[in-house]
């Protein structure tokens, strides 16, 4: 499928998606989306505390490389990050993203080694992050009670409605532990329904901008 890249309005890059018209990040602001959505209203619940974070859809690295950012704000804090991809991007589109520019980060490298490590190992990204970066289709993970938090990042339910199904939920329940998080720029009647369906507990909050709501599910004890 062709791919372009192209600037959002808060000056970062995304990748676009012109057979679809879909993007991997919001046309409103790539960078103000993945702050907004994961870690303001996900990691940030988790402050100080080690945890394993769960992304569905590594795409362009920008929600990985933001984590790794703040997670360097708190002293010891370990991160264990497992991005799950079924289709990579290439290593020299990754390198035509602006965000370490755009967000100010010296730890340019750092960006540029999440796209280099390589797939199914953990890698160990200095000081306190291990990256292991996944190869799969989202229908076929079967990780039980071992993430704190889900960022949910995959296509709009207009493009790949399969992928916020009940039985997609279901599996990221299982995934997660007890008093678990996922988060998701999306806010759509039926994906709350199948959400709840799947035993979460959920909540709309305000979306970053350009979109008016987000969610936010909980799995209970």
């Amino acid at each position: 499928m062709k791919r372009e890249i192209i600037q959002t309005q808060d000056g970062s890059t995304t990748i676009y998606l012109p057979d679809w018209n879909e993007s991997y990040h919001s046309k409103h602001g790539a960078v103000q989306e993945a702050y907004h959505v994961f870690i303001k209203n996900g990691f940030s619940l988790f402050e100080g505390k080690s945890i394993s974070i769960l992304e569905i859809g590594f795409g362009t690295g920008l929600n990985a490389f933001i984590t790794y950012l703040e997670a360097q704000k708190n002293t010891n804090q370990k991160i264990h990050y497992v991005g799950v991809e079924a289709y990579p991007i290439a290593l020299e589109e990754a390198l035509q993203m602006n965000y370490a520019q755009e967000i100010e980060a010296k730890e340019s490298h750092v960006f540029q080694l999440l796209h280099q490590v390589d797939w199914e190992e953990e890698n160990m990204i200095p000081p306190e992050f291990t990256l292991t970066k996944r190869q799969q289709y989202f229908q076929d993970i079967n990780d039980s009670n071992a993430f704190d938090l889900i960022y949910f990042d995959a296509f709009g339910f207009r493009v790949q409605p399969e992928l916020w199904s009940e039985a997609i939920f279901a599996a990221m329940f299982k995934a997660l532990k007890a008093n678990g998080v996922l988060v998701t720029y999306a806010c759509r009647t039926s994906i709350k329904k199948a959400m709840i369906s799947a035993g979460f507990s959920v909540e709309k909050l305000p979306g970053a901008p350009g979109k008016r709501e987000m969610l936010r599910a909980t799995k209970g004890v």
